[in-house]
């Protein structure tokens, strides 16, 4: 049994969780989760944590208590949704944008030793600037020491460009350090698509093949493959006969404007209809990462829409993680997650901190 307790909101899938997880120190209790088929995901993969099914806002006092037996919480990890901060959406000021108070409200409840609260990097500019000032005074009010900082997931290995505002707060002096990057200028070299899917099958429009190539492999396969594993949910979704004739245009990391005249579609952003690059890490995959109409999600080998192993695996989750529901409920759960390799980061350091 691990000798620091945790509790886990927001938790989605557990991408945050999963590094604390893996340490033997840590001992994470209790997980909360709105989305039924989402807390299902969640207790496929972690079956030893009580997965409390709820609204945040029903969490009482004598709910957790029950939940947790009465122990002492040490760690409260979570993030509440990003939608509303997420630049690539309405960002409105909305009730979600004030779910941080149910996260205060409980360390006020739990009174842990830590935190650890992340969020999209667009919470930095939301309302000007003023909403992260009021979050950082509301758990500052609580007695906790902060510190703040935005990381790459790219630097710690994921083969993806997916910055998070990682905000730490200690009861009294704050030793938190965060993580030095692995990855990038003078160290290793970023994980690209092509280290990270490449040993997966070639599949053709609406083609299911969950076989690979193991004599593929490299530092970030050993993570996510496990000896005896069967490959899962590697299949490409169905499209219509323009949109393949688009995908089949384009070439490695190219956009709609680089299409003929005849086929390029009239409306969209500029990143939408385009082509990762093979040789490069992806850009920020969300949970449309099948849908070449929202973002720059089509293959660039295959041309085609990736699959959800292919999503799974740009997250850094390991190819025996569970995902449950509809394929668009485990796209979202996949695309809303922190990614396992940078939680591992966080959690190694989070341990350091609590250790002194």
């Amino acid at each position: 049994m691990g000798k620091y307790n945790v509790v886990e909101l927001f938790s989605g899938v557990g991408g945050l969780g999963f590094g604390f997880s893996k340490l033997p120190e840590f001992n994470i209790l209790a997980a909360n989760e709105i989305e039924k088929n989402i807390s299902i995901a969640y207790s496929l993969n972690h079956p030893n944590v009580k997965m409390i099914n709820c609204d945040i806002a029903d969490l009482s006092q004598e709910k957790l208590r029950e939940a947790l037996c009465n122990k002492k919480i040490d760690l409260i990890l979570g993030g509440p949704p990003c939608q509303s901060y997420s630049t690539l959406g309405k960002r409105r000021m909305d009730e979600r944008a004030n779910l941080f108070m149910q996260y205060k409200r409980i360390l006020g409840i739990l009174q842990p030793s830590a935190f650890v609260f992340e969020n999209v990097s667009g919470i930095l500019s939301m309302d000007k600037g003023r909403l992260f000032v009021k979050i950082k005074q509301e758990f500052s009010s609580l007695g906790y020491e902060l510190k703040s900082k935005l990381l790459d997931a790219v630097d710690f290995g994921v083969p993806q460009h997916r910055e998070r505002v990682i905000l730490v707060g200690f009861k009294g002096k704050n030793d938190f350090e965060y993580p030095s990057p692995t990855h990038g200028e003078g160290l290793k070299p970023y994980v690209t698509l092509e280290e990270a899917i490449g040993d997966l099958a070639v599949l053709k429009n609406g083609e299911t093949n969950n076989s690979f190539d193991s004599s593929f492999k490299n530092e970030f396969l050993d993570f996510v493959r496990e000896e005896g594993e069967t490959l899962t949910e590697h299949s490409a979704p169905k499209n219509g006969e323009h949109l393949i004739r688009i995908m089949q245009a384009l070439k490695d990391g190219q956009s709609k404007d680089d299409l003929p005249e005849e086929i390029r579609p009239k409306s969209g952003y500029g990143n939408t209809y385009a082509k990762l690059w093979w040789k490069k890490p992806s850009t920020t995959i969300t949970r449309n990462f099948a849908c070449p109409s929202s973002s720059r999600c089509i293959h660039p080998r295959d041309s085609r829409a990736m699959s959800i192993r292919e999503g799974a695996r740009l997250q850094s989750f390991p190819d025996s993680y569970k995902f449950y529901g509809s394929d668009g409920t485990k796209r979202l759960e996949i695309g809303n997650a922190v990614p396992p390799l940078l939680s591992v980061a966080i959690a190694n350091q989070v341990l350091k901190a609590l250790e002194k």
